[in-house]
């Protein structure tokens, strides 16, 4: 039997699982001060309702409609419900403003949009505004709107109770090559461009996860939703993947409720940036800093038996006898921080530092860390469950042709890979030159495939004397320090490197100036930061960070480039 069943399309595959799962709890939310779940039938339901009330609004296939919600079971259903009607849905990340609206709007033509809270309404109408208007705004918390735009409450689109079958039969015409979503890259760069996913890219994805992680057995396990469904990671793991597999969706609350969340919902699965596997190393460290002599020499044994465990290295009599009394009273507790029933946690959206991974997975936290991009739906590769791994992003999955090109940039191709930029031909052919996707990522292949990314091919610096050197390893070397917040290197035709570092709450100058020592000692000669300047925080509000948590390398070295040129 096939491990993973074969679909034409994304609500096809919405639709069939609602069928075979229709008691089954699909979606959590946290609303009105307790969680609400939602079953499958009651999903397809209502997305057949949402899809019925589109259709009777005057949306068409292939007409774009903007998505500006928060994580909630609003999200999929409105999804699917476009995607069964051939309707292209075109997320958009909650922290955008007017501006960042208008541009999408604009670009892709969207004259309809879904929203959930009031502020959110308004900005997407503010952004309206600028882009010559909405014909259509379908609001959970409508907003005072433009006469020229009509306004419906989401209560009323899905408020239909009939049998999905109508819907999911029309659904099943649609062809893997349809344009299933519209999503736009966050941009670290210049202004964010729309990736044409078709349903065949993101299905390759699922079915490659799919196979991935098997042995895990995730069916009827719980995954905490904390991404945001715009990022193109979230839209396909936590939007459709894991879904598919019959894992429930819980939609954490927010970041600042995380800890609470992880022991409310004692998730099996989640997924986070490296941002907050390095804030929750920091934590425990601070916390063992406090503890009493005993424990910090039982922790430092449970991290010493654990990282040689993973490198194979045999572990002395005492360490061997000691480790069923560590792994109680460590690693046991390490867990339960995350709920005590996690299978794994996913690492994406950027690099993970090794030692990060490293730490966790000795203390009995596996680690995943995939590697992709919005343009291939967007996973690439990922390292298998319990595999030690961690300096890799894993071999690619299942259907993906993967090669390094004589530059050393990833090509990539199969299904995954997108139809091309929206409205941007020229860009698209280079993206897409010979038939792969050139990612612009640096990389190297190591034995069974496994896939180690090294940098961006336009962030490599070039030192004076020509030496070649990686800044986003040094970056990840100096975040893991708890003093050190953010950090961008830069040394570009100089003849050394200097840094730009954010320090931590409560760290100085001093603080920081050990941890770079700390950081340059690991360091060869060449890649040593001679010089720092601290700088202000680097936030979506002053453009210095994507809505994905990346910052914006070449931004930072722009703004504080007088900074810069002190600090050599």
């Amino acid at each position: 039997m096939d491990p993973y069943p074969h679909w034409p399309n994304l609500a096809t595959m919405m639709f069939d699982r609602a069928r075979q799962w229709s008691e089954r709890p699909m979606l959590r939310a946290h609303r009105s001060g307790t969680w609400n779940s939602r079953s499958w039938g009651r999903f397809a339901r209502e997305a057949a309702a949402a899809a019925r009330a589109l259709k009777a609004a005057g949306v068409e296939a292939g007409e774009r409609v903007l998505i500006a919600a928060e994580n909630g079971p609003e999200y999929p259903i409105a999804e699917t419900a476009l995607m069964a009607i051939g309707a292209v849905p075109v997320p958009a990340y909650t922290t955008n403003t007017p501006s960042d609206h208008a541009h999408l709007l604009r670009d892709a033509g969207i004259r309809v949009a879904i929203t959930s809270t009031r502020p959110l309404t308004e900005r997407v109408l503010a952004g309206a505004a600028l882009a010559g208007g909405l014909d259509l705004c379908i609001a959970v918390e409508p907003a005072p709107a433009p006469p020229e735009t009509r306004l419906q409450d989401w209560s009323r689109i899905i408020a239909d109770d009939e049998d999905p079958a109508d819907i999911a039969a029309e659904a099943a015409r649609i062809t893997p090559d349809h344009l299933a979503c519209l999503i736009y890259t966050s941009g670290t760069g210049g202004t964010p461009k729309g990736v044409m996913l078709p349903h065949r890219a993101i299905l390759s994805n699922c079915r490659g996860c799919a196979l991935l992680i098997q042995s895990l057995a995730l069916e009827g396990g719980v995954y905490l939703s904390l991404l945001p469904l715009s990022h193109s990671y979230e839209h396909t793991v936590g939007g459709f993947f894991l879904p598919s597999i019959g894992v429930e969706i819980v939609y954490a609350r927010g970041i600042e409720h995380l800890a609470a969340d992880l022991l409310a919902v004692r998730p099996s699965l989640i997924t986070v940036v490296p941002r907050v596997l390095e804030v929750f190393r920091a934590r425990i460290l601070t916390h063992l800093a406090r503890a009493s002599r005993l424990e910090r020499a039982l922790f430092l044994q449970a991290l010493a038996g654990g990282l040689a465990r993973m490198d194979r290295r045999p572990l002395p009599l005492l360490a061997r006898l000691a480790e069923p009394i560590v792994d109680r009273l460590v690693r046991r507790k390490i867990k339960a921080r995350f709920g005590g029933r996690l299978l794994a946690v996913v690492s994406g959206g950027a690099r993970l530092d090794p030692d990060v991974g490293r730490f966790f997975a000795a203390l009995g936290v596996s680690v995943i860390q995939g590697y992709g991009q919005t343009e291939a739906g967007p996973v690439v590769s990922a390292t298998p469950p319990g595999s030690t791994r961690i300096e890799t992003v894993g071999p690619p999955l299942e259907g993906v042709s993967l090669r390094i090109a004589e530059d050393g940039e990833i090509l990539v191709r199969g299904d995954l890979v997108m139809l091309g930029y929206w409205n941007q031909p020229q860009a698209t052919k280079a993206a897409l030159a010979g038939g792969w996707l050139h990612t612009g990522d640096i990389g190297v292949l190591e034995s069974e495939g496994y896939l180690r990314i090294t940098d961006r091919k336009k962030d490599i610096i070039v030192l004076s004397g020509g030496d070649n050197i990686s800044p986003a390893r040094i970056e990840g070397m100096l975040m893991a320090e708890p003093e050190i917040l953010q950090a961008v290197v830069s040394g570009d035709h100089q003849a050394y490197l200097s840094a730009l570092l954010v320090p931590a709450e409560g760290a100085d100058e001093a603080a920081v100036a050990e941890a770079v020592q700390r950081v340059n000692a690991r360091l060869s000669v060449i890649e040593r930061i001679r010089r720092h300047q601290l700088v202000p925080p680097f936030t979506q509000e002053n453009g210095l960070l994507t809505p994905t948590q990346k910052i914006r390398r070449q931004i930072v070295l722009s703004t504080f480039g007088t900074k810069l040129e002190e600090a050599r």
